[in-house]
């Protein structure tokens, strides 16, 4: 996971997908964590990416860096602890402005029943499950 996790962070951008009834969903992203050996993300409750996670947990992530790109697909279970929520925001201190761990609205996911493949043009593709 741990690989995963570090892909992530040096692509800097990734796209989370997710599903709108029978519609594909499609955004860039950039929070990212482990926290208690869990690979977490981050969003705003009001936002209708969250909706669209709690209708359906099932989501995929994409993200392209130095030739090659990753694809994690798994369910996303809402974290709902102060600590997890305040963890992200100490990772990323810019979103401090727009978020409070106890604001309501914050909301921190961590991957469940995941797995990534790691591919390229140039290699045979790395398959990791966490």
């Amino acid at each position: 996971m741990l690989r995963v996790y570090n892909f992530l962070k040096e692509a800097g951008t990734y796209y989370l997908a997710t599903v709108e009834g029978n519609q594909p969903r499609v955004r860039p992203f950039g929070t990212v964590m482990v926290y208690e050996d869990k690979l977490y993300i981050q969003t705003g409750k009001i936002k209708p990416v969250s909706k669209q996670i709690e209708a359906n947990g099932k989501v995929e992530i994409c993200a392209f860096n130095n030739g090659e790109w990753i694809r994690v697909a798994g369910t996303l279970v809402e974290d709902d602890r102060t600590e997890a929520r305040q963890a992200m925001l100490d990772l990323y201190p810019s979103l401090q402005a727009m978020y409070q761990a106890d604001d309501g609205n914050t909301v921190v996911y961590y991957f469940k029943n995941a797995q990534a493949t790691i591919s390229s043009f140039t290699a045979a593709p790395v398959e990791i499950k966490f």
